[in-house]
Formats: C-alpha cells, sequence, structure tokens
C-alpha cells in the first residue's frame, strides 16, 4: 500500500447510518438555536450596547463568524440527510472552506480574550494603552488574514467524487499521506493545541495573581470567558481526537498487521467523523445560551435589551479594574481617596455583581 493509493484503494466508502442520523439531528438543532441566538447578539451589540469593551468587539467578531456558519448547516444537514452532494464543487469547497475558517476564527477570538483579561489583571494601567480603537482594529484584521490562510488546506484539497454507489461526496482529496498528516495536524496543533496552551497559561496566572491579591472582587466577565473556554472544548476536543486517530491510522508504527490496524483505526474514524462534525457545530450555538444564563439577572428590567446590559456590564469591568488598581496603590501610599473617587470605584464594583 503506497500513499499515492490510501485514498482510493483502502477507503470504505461508507459511513454507520446511525452516525448519519445523529449527526442530521445535531445540526438540525444547532440551526434553530444558533441562527437566531448568534443575530440576536450581534444585534443586541450594535444597536441597543451603549457601551464596547474590547471583550465586547471580540463577542461580536466571535458571533458574526458562528452566525455565518450557522446560516449554512442547511447545506450540511441536507448532505448527511441524503448522503449525497448536490450543491457542485464551488460550493463543496468553499463551504467547507468556511467551516475551517470558523474554526480557526473561534479559537483565536477566545485566546484573546484569555490574553486581554491576562493584561487587565496583572497590567490594568497598560491595558487601556493597549485597546485603543487602532490597536484592536490592527489585531483583529492581523487574525483574520491569519485565519483566512490557515483554512486554505480545506479549498485545495475538497473535491467532488462518486463512491460504489455511485453517490457524490464532497471530500478530501489528498494525493498521499504527507497532505492528510500536514492537514490535520496543523488543525489540531493550530487550532487546539497550541491555542488552549496560552489559554490555561494565562489563566494560571490569573487565579495566581487574584489569590495573592489582598482586592479580592467578584468579576463576573472572567467567569463568562472561563465558560466560553470550556465550551469549545468540550465540543471541539472529539473531532481533533478523531483528526489524530485519521492521521495514526494512516502512519502505523510497525509492519506486523499494518493492514489489520489500518482498517480498524479507519473504521473508526470514517463512522465518527459525521457525529463529532456535528458537535462542533454546538460550539457556535451555544454561546447565546451560556450570555443568556449570564445576563438572566437583566431580563426582569431591561426585557430583550437584557443581553445589551450585559455586554455593557463587561465594558464597565475594564473600569473598574482601573478604579481598584488606583484605590490600591494609593492605599499603598497612605493616600485618602475623595468621596467621589470612593463612590466611583463602588459603582464600577457593583455594575458587575451581577454580571
Amino acid at each position: 500500500m503506497t500513499p499515492e493509493n490510501t485514498n482510493s484503494t483502502v477507503r470504505p466508502e461508507t459511513s454507520s447510518e446511525i452516525s448519519f442520523i445523529i449527526g442530521t439531528f445535531i445540526l438540525v438543532m444547532v440551526f434553530l438555536l444558533g441562527v437566531p441566538g448568534n443575530l440576536f447578539i450581534i444585534w443586541s451589540i450594535l444597536a441597543r450596547a451603549r457601551k464596547r469593551s474590547v471583550t465586547t468587539l471580540l463577542i461580536l467578531n466571535l458571533a458574526c463568524a458562528d452566525g455565518t456558519i450557522m446560516c449554512l448547516t442547511v447545506f450540511f444537514f441536507t448532505y448527511l440527510a441524503k448522503q449525497c452532494w448536490v450543491f457542485g464543487r464551488v460550493m463543496c469547497k468553499l463551504l467547507f472552506y468556511l467551516c475551517n475558517t470558523n474554526m480557526y476564527a473561534s479559537i483565536m477570538l477566545i485566546t484573546l480574550m484569555s490574553l486581554h483579561r491576562l493584561v487587565a489583571v496583572l497590567w490594568p494601567h497598560r491595558v487601556h494603552a493597549l485597546a485603543r480603537r487602532r490597536n484592536v482594529l490592527a489585531i483583529l484584521i492581523g487574525m483574520w488574514l491569519l485565519v483566512f490562510t490557515l483554512a486554505l488546506p480545506a479549498l485545495i484539497f475538497r473535491e467532488e467524487r462518486l463512491n460504489k454507489k455511485q453517490r457524490l461526496l464532497c471530500d478530501h482529496n489528498h494525493n498521499s499521506t504527507s497532505y492528510v498528516v500536514l492537514q490535520f495536524m496543523t488543525e489540531t496543533s493550530v487550532g487546539f493545541l497550541i491555542p488552549y496552551g496560552i489559554i490555561l497559561s494565562s489563566y494560571m496566572c490569573i487565579l495566581r495573581h487574584l489569590r495573592q491579591s489582598k482586592f479580592k472582587r467578584r468579576v463576573h466577565s472572567e467567569k463568562l470567558i472561563l465558560a466560553i473556554v470550556v465550551t469549545f472544548a468540550v465540543f471541539w476536543l472529539p473531532y481533533h481526537i478523531i483528526n489524530i486517530v485519521q492521521v495514526r491510522s494512516l502512519t502505523p508504527a510497525g509492519f506486523e498487521d499494518c493492514e489489520s490496524e489500518f482498517k480498524y483505526k479507519y473504521k473508526i474514524w470514517q463512522s465518527c467523523r459525521p457525529v463529532t462534525s456535528a458537535l462542533a457545530f454546538i460550539s457556535s450555538s451555544a454561546n447565546p445560551v451560556l450570555y443568556t444564563f449570564a445576563g438572566r439577572s437583566y431580563i426582569r428590567a431591561d426585557g430583550f435589551a437584557f443581553m445589551a446590559r450585559l455586554f455593557e456590564g463587561i465594558a464597565s469591568d475594564s473600569n473598574g479594574r482601573k478604579a481598584e488598581q488606583v484605590g490600591r496603590e494609593k492605599m499603598a501610599l497612605g493616600l485618602k481617596t475623595s468621596p467621589n473617587s470612593t463612590s466611583s470605584f463602588v459603582s464600577s464594583s457593583s455594575s458587575v455583581r451581577n454580571l
């Protein structure tokens, strides 16, 4: 078995029927929940929120990426339900390219949120200089350019092909095993392992700093970001595990029982791929649910504007950190704070109490 004929000679042509049914059901539910949810977030930030912090802008970009991919799920659950690709070669490449774009954009935006919270906690005086409009726009433009570049393999290696039942599929078309390894290991390392290493390191530093600080204040925006991080990991981890299994199936460790080992591992990832891919879509529809739970205390008072009040509270959180740092430094110098500054600090702290 040579790398060049891996895709054509050994590859099984069908996946588990149960896997396709489960995947289709998940995508339908994701579509019904994710499209209105993400559109509501975008509307809340653009039309109702009076204050926009860096975190809010990152959430806006995340909602735009998620909302776009949610609108496209109708193509994917049609594909899974029919088990046949009916949308043409251009859409085959474009739709899966946009899926990969969403994956990279989501994890990078979450990473930027975590790094922003790290700077806000450890260096509150610097965060306002770094978070100037020009700097934030430059970072976001650079991130999106990187995202569109990293997703290019999906545009290059997706093609239409016929299986043994003469059903047209939109599938990977790698000419050698090395391309398979390159694509899926890039997805897993750059799209999951490296960003999560940065995220976990950031939160370890944040927790260590908060434990050492005498001024301990409940900051719920960090809990919200942490919930987004955990949700992304839960729903994307199975996808990346299957990536690793697929790569391992094409790169056996030894020559003994290579064929049986290859077939066994290939059967695993081939049957699990529809479900794990559908689970990854849940990540894009789950964030509106998280925001709703985080802002539930505003619902009774503000109605449909509750999401805007939630994001305004996140914006006030940064100001509260700055006031807290100023108060800490004044107390360290033995200075008295004025009544106005004290009341301002209390106000900014209380504004995120129920965030």
